[in-house]
């Protein structure tokens, strides 16, 4: 989510504010941009203090320039929960972005010189920052913009009022809980044929969500500051090595606990799930030894998918499961199921959900995870049809889950902790990744995986002891969801990115996209349901379709030195792909050395907002391939080699 909270005027009026003479201070940011452009030498210093769970969890704070060059990363650790950052701004034409990624456990304070112009572009519906009441921000309208202000109640801010610089027009909006998280309100502003400038004053103090629709959607501290944003166009340099760095992992959905219609099978033809997620209820199966069959055996037969992982847990949301007769029960009518499924695949097995999140302590989860290890390896005919055993399946792996007490649950100590105790029993580490929503902080996953290769250790050909698992993923958890991230092209820049850089090391065996399809109280599936029988693919369902036409077997070494733009470099047999998208909104102009051209049946694709491909074209100078990326766009340069 977002927070953002401005120290902006403190209160005071816009004269008053523009009368006192220093630097100009944002505080208590949450989720958002700044942008900032000096016309001499400058320094922009943060500051933060810790907001919730803070000692759990670690942050990225990241600087760019104005052609969206890294110039700055501070990697926050958990131990940090305060601290300070300074970073030298050049003078230039273009803004630097400062990058303070949502969802944060800390509230940030930023420092310039009031010479400097700086623009706030602050997240949609997520909260971006916490206030105080009164305070006022700026916002530019252009000529003919239907432009649209719109916020969120998130507990603390409860009314927007604008006021029309030039005529004084006041236009007010309340902000109103409401039941699904997803509903804001909105408030259209007047149509004029002359730029306009608004002042927004926040009324009520805490977390606050508003944000622009239509328009621009920057805010600024005194009108004179509201100047035309430049983003200077970037480049990105790759070169490609014939290393083979390990496989890409099997990309897959979470699927329903239904036998699906055959209506919905086009749907899932096109998005080619090569892995599967389940959940597994005790307490259905108990009584239905037999209610899975079905639609387990269709997604195996019809689908192809013979690489899945279960994860044990009890109807209407229970996941903290008891060793007692029904999960017993439960767990016996599971493995005799997977038996029958003739040990075509390998079906990994977690017990309960999350269990860093939803188990009082670990002593709590370790004694399941003990009895039903017991249980599986009593039977070799378990691990003779795939039977394994997968661990913690935890609420994210190196911060702490959304819960109290945050740092004793942490779902790689969990996992440490297990691997040192009962190693022997455990074939593969899972775990859920959720509310990284930055398209910059993406690059975390890469880490994760790492960090997750490094826990469980490496054999002598380089690849994981234990199985790596990323079995779900999404920007939000639970139903904290945005009709901005799941419902448009965002999600398909966001899941690329994860995808490429969950990948990008050869190291991950399974990544899992939640959910397959869209339910009433959690909309964040691939596809929609538009009826009984009338499914449809969502934006990120059309971009994985594109992502799993150029998906290919291995991983090969790839430099890029780019940071808006994230490149996976793949090969299989004769086949060369680089799958990658620009997140950015500015044209890229990359560079690739180490694939000689002319390429063989060489060709470059787009994926862009518009959820088309299309073909693009490529330039050959002196040995190097070279071609324009647009903004916000995925692309497959692929090739054939002798």
């Amino acid at each position: 989510m977002k927070h953002f909270a401005l120290a902006v005027s403190l209160g005071l009026s816009l004269d008053a504010f523009t009368a006192w003479a220093g630097p100009m201070r944002w505080a208590d940011i949450r989720d958002g941009s700044l942008y900032l452009q000096a016309d001499r030498p400058d320094t922009v210093t943060v500051r933060w203090v810790p907001a919730w769970q803070a000692d759990a969890n670690e942050e990225h704070l990241y600087l760019l320039d104005g052609q969206g060059k890294l110039a700055g990363e501070r990697s926050i650790a958990a131990s940090e929960s305060s601290g300070s950052q300074r970073w030298p701004l050049a003078p230039g034409a273009a803004s630097y972005r400062l990058e303070i990624p949502g969802y944060s456990f800390r509230r940030y304070k930023v420092e310039h010189d009031e010479g400097t112009v700086a623009l706030f572009a602050p997240a949609k519906v997520h909260f971006s920052a916490e206030t105080r009441d009164g305070d006022e921000l700026f916002f530019k309208v252009a000529a003919g913009e239907h432009a649209v202000l719109a916020g969120k109640f998130h507990g603390g801010v409860s009314a927007l009022q604008a006021q029309r610089v030039g005529d004084g027009q006041q236009l007010s909006l309340a902000l109103k809980p409401y039941r699904a998280y997803w509903q804001f309100d909105q408030v259209a502003l007047p149509v004029a044929n002359a730029d306009q400038v608004w002042r927004l004053r926040l009324q009520g103090s805490g977390k606050v969500a508003f944000w622009l629709d239509g328009t621009a959607n920057l805010f600024a501290q005194t009108a004179q500051q509201l100047k035309p944003l430049r983003e200077d166009d970037g480049q990105t340099r790759l070169t490609l090595h014939d290393k083979i760095l390990g496989n890409t992992p099997n990309l897959g959905i979470a699927l329903p606990y239904v036998l699906p219609p055959p209506a919905s099978y086009a749907v899932l033809d096109a998005l080619k799930p090569q892995a599967g997620a389940y959940y597994s209820f005790v307490d259905i199966l108990s009584k239905q030894p037999h209610y899975e069959d079905a639609f387990r055996q269709l997604y195996q037969e019809r689908f192809g998918i013979t690489q899945d992982i279960t994860l044990l847990a009890g109807s209407q949301r229970q996941a903290d499961l008891r060793a007692d007769t029904m999960s017993n029960a439960g767990l016996d009518a599971w493995l005799a199921a997977t038996r029958a499924l003739g040990g075509k695949g390998t079906h990994y097995i977690g017990f309960a959900d999350e269990p860093n999140l939803n188990y009082r302590d670990y002593a709590s989860y370790q004694s399941i995870f003990n009895s039903m290890a017991r249980q599986v390896r009593s039977n070799p005919d378990n691990a003779k049809a795939g039977v394994r055993i997968a661990m913690p399946a935890s609420s994210r792996l190196i911060n702490g889950p959304f819960a109290d007490n945050a740092a004793d649950k942490r779902g790689l100590d969990w996992a440490k902790r297990l691997l040192a105790e009962s190693g022997d029993k455990i074939d593969a580490l899972a775990w859920h990744e959720w509310m990284v929503r930055d398209l910059l902080a993406t690059r975390v996953y890469r880490d994760s995986v790492r960090r997750a290769a490094d826990l469980v250790g490496l054999d002598s050909q380089g690849r994981p002891r234990k199985a790596l698992l990323l079995d779900q993923t999404n920007m939000s958890s639970g139903s904290s969801l945005s009709p901005y991230d799941q419902e448009t092209h965002f999600a398909s820049l966001w899941w690329a990115s994860v995808v490429i850089n969950s990948a990008q090391d050869g190291l991950l065996e399974m990544l899992n996209w939640f959910q397959a399809a869209d339910e009433p109280e959690y909309p964040k599936g691939m596809l929609r349901v538009q009826g009984e029988d009338r499914f449809e693919l969502k934006p990120v369902g059309l971009a994985q379709q594109f992502i799993q036409q150029h998906w290919l077997h291995s991983v090969l070494y790839l430099e890029n030195d780019a940071f808006e733009v994230d490149v996976l470099a793949m090969a299989d047999d004769a086949k060369r792909t680089l799958l990658g998208v620009n997140k950015g909104s500015r044209l890229q102009r990359v560079d690739l050395a180490g694939a000689h051209c002319p390429l063989a049946n060489g060709s470059l694709r787009y994926f862009g907002a518009d959820n088309r491909s299309r073909d693009a074209p490529l330039t050959c100078n002196d040995g190097r391939l070279s071609f324009e990326l647009p903004g916000q766009t995925l692309f497959a340069l692929t090739w054939s080699v002798s």
